[in-house]
This record gives C-alpha cells, structure tokens and sequence, in this order.
C-alpha cells in the first residue's frame, strides 16, 4: 500500500508505494536516487536561471515540478486530482486545490513575491516564508515530491533576497534533530499552525555574504 491514503490510482505501481515510472524503475532505492539526483540538477538550473525580476507564481511553482521530475514521471508538474491522507492529516481536498492554489498564489502576488525582504528584520522574513509554505504543505498539490520542491521554491525565494538555501536542519526546536521539520508541518496540515515551521526558518536563514 502506499504511504498516502486514496482510492485505486495507477499512479503507484500494483501493490507497492512505489510511483510508476518512466524508466520502469521498481528498486525504491534507486529511484529515490535518480529523484536526489535531478533535484540537485534542478537546484543548479533554477539557481542560474534567477534574475531580479523572477516571478514567483503559480506557474513557476509547478514549472519547477514539472522540469525536475518530467523525465522521470508522467504527471510532473500535475496537480493531482484525487483526495489524498497521510497518518492523520488530510490534505485539501482535490476539488478545491485549484481555486485555493490560485488563492494562494494572488496573496503571495500581492505582497510583491517577497521582494525586498532581504532588508527586513529576520523574523519577518521567516513568518511569511513559514505562512506560504505552510499553506503549500496543507495543499499537497502534487502526488509526490511535494516537500522538495516546496523547499526548493522558498529556497529560490531566500536566494533572490540574498540568503543562501534555508538550513532546515539547523533548529532542534523539538524531539529529536530529524523530526522537527515533519512536526512542524503536520502542525501545518492539522492545526494551521506555522510557528514551529517559522522557528525552523528562521534559524536556517544565513545571509549569503556571512562566513
């Protein structure tokens, strides 16, 4: 069975949480390696692809999916069209993905994409890094690979504001080191709440010019 709950789908291959594939891949290790792999590519590309007038849309948002992970699977970049769970979190359901994605990306429009923030306080930059992405972790818009390139497209975005790529391992804010990230956005998910998530943030923002 899949990690995520939803109904019949040929997204996975039979009887596995293994996603059907172009390469027709059935070794989850390898996969998982192949998909590290043309992440990091997509970092470089993306990185080198940023100008000052990058706008961070709707539309940039599921390009960066879709030319990451086109090669390997049909539906990159695709929002998905069932309802999908995970443990106790129920992600939004697919019906109102559209609409609350557009939603979603008119607000992050109206702020200006963020430009600028790289001259705000820390701590503002952080809470509204965190109120996006958390509204992206509780869409789930995409069957997989959603987390990755969530974090890649708010990485650009520190980027742009003249930050390195957010550290997300550098807050213990909870638990043990690897688990606080997943808290964080289950707190997102269930509750709406992105103050663990904005903590994390802001203890992996690092100015690009610090040594």
């Amino acid at each position: 069975m899949s990690k995520y709950r939803f109904r019949d789908s040929d997204i996975y291959l039979p009887g596995s949480e293994l996603p059907a594939n172009r390469l027709g891949i059935t070794d989850p290790e390898l996969l998982h390696e192949i998909e590290q792999v043309l992440l990091e590519q997509a970092y470089s590309v993306f990185i080198a692809e940023l100008q000052p007038d990058t706008r961070f849309d709707e539309a940039y948002f599921r390009s960066i999916h879709h030319r990451t992970f086109v090669s390997l699977y049909d539906w990159a970049g695709v929002y998905r069209e069932q309802d999908m769970s995970k443990g106790g979190s129920l992600f939004c359901r697919a019906a109102y993905l559209p609409a609350e994605s557009r939603r979603l990306f008119r607000a992050l429009e109206q702020e200006d994409f963020l430009r600028g923030a790289g001259t705000w306080p820390g701590e503002r930059f952080a809470e509204r890094l965190a109120h996006y992405q958390c509204e992206l972790i509780a869409l789930h818009p995409f069957y997989e690979l959603n987390g990755r390139i969530t974090r890649l497209f708010f990485d650009l975005i520190s980027i742009a504001n003249g930050y390195r790529p957010i550290d997300y391992g550098a807050s213990v804010a909870s638990g043990a080191q690897g688990n606080a990230y997943i808290e964080a956005s289950i707190a997102c998910v269930q509750g709406g709440d992105q103050a663990q998530l904005s903590q994390i943030i802001l203890a992996g923002l690092i100015r690009e010019d610090r040594e």
